[in-house]
């Protein structure tokens, strides 16, 4: 009778999580129980590569709104600048837009190992992706006069070869991704990505938060997300490395979940 009744209760369960599948908040929902913070914050992580323009796009008219309203308080932010980029051998690589892109991405890599204060290396980061956004990143050493930084300890990280390590430890990092990365950006809250609903990142963290701290600026965006709702913006877009889609993924991640659970319950 038991097993019967644990039976009936894997069925019904694995259909209404097909059903979840489709839900734009399915992420959101589930965040709460993967890896979270005891700082109380909620961590989101951007795997992007430097000169991808859905990148630039995405740190620039989306991630920088984590600073309005001190929402970035409640966020342990992490940028990995790496994204489609291919090892090749004696630990060399090559970057899907060429070698300013492996340039920009190991000048960005040095940039966080030099400030590792969000708060430092995050406005040169801006900066740099600003450009690209504009289509002038040749010009990217200007972002040291215009944020008053000193050149110096990034061109030696860069020379030393310092850069090139850190661009091999972000590798590894993005090749270990569960599930595997299908483009960037690829957003990840509390250890769930976002597929292609990353542009309302914001909406995950707030679902994500426990606290009250940022109730208020939580409740902006979700006015916001509804208002986005009823002009229905179109998909967001990405530098795709030519992997199974998205939701292929989503599908095969949600339910090697599901699977776990069923499992873990059944022998109780």
């Amino acid at each position: 009778m038991a097993f019967a009744s644990k039976t009936l209760s894997f069925s019904l369960g694995f259909g209404f999580l097909l059903l979840l599948l489709w839900s734009p908040h399915t992420c959101s929902a589930s965040a709460r129980s993967f890896m979270p913070l005891e700082s109380g914050k909620v961590s989101l992580a951007l795997y992007y590569e430097s000169l991808c323009p859905y990148s630039a796009n995405f740190v620039v008219n989306y991630l920088v709104k984590l600073f309005e309203d001190d929402l970035i308080s409640i966020v342990d932010l992490k940028l990995v600048p790496w994204g489609n980029a291919k090892l090749r051998g004696n630990d060399t690589f090559v970057c899907q837009h060429g070698p300013s892109e492996c340039l920009l991405n190991t000048v960005e890599a040095c940039a966080i190992k030099t400030w590792p204060a969000l708060n430092d290396h995050f406005p040169f980061i801006y900066c740099v992706e600003s450009l690209a956004y504009e289509g002038k990143y040749p010009q990217w050493e200007s972002c040291y006069e215009k944020l008053g930084l000193n050149s110096t300890p990034i061109a030696e990280c860069y020379n030393s070869g310092t850069g090139k390590e850190l661009e091999l430890q972000y590798a590894a990092e993005t090749d270990a991704l569960q599930p595997p990365h299908q483009y960037v950006p690829w957003v990840v809250v509390d250890g769930q990505p976002l597929y292609e609903d990353y542009e309302n990142f914001l909406s995950y963290v707030c679902n994500a938060y426990n606290g009250t701290a940022m109730l208020k600026a939580c409740n902006k965006v979700y006015l916001n997300s509804i208002q986005m709702g009823k002009e229905k913006p179109s998909d967001p877009v990405n530098c795709n490395e030519g992997k199974m889609p998205a939701l292929i993924g989503r599908i095969r991640s949600a339910l090697t979940s599901w699977m776990n659970q069923v499992n873990m319950a059944f022998w109780i």
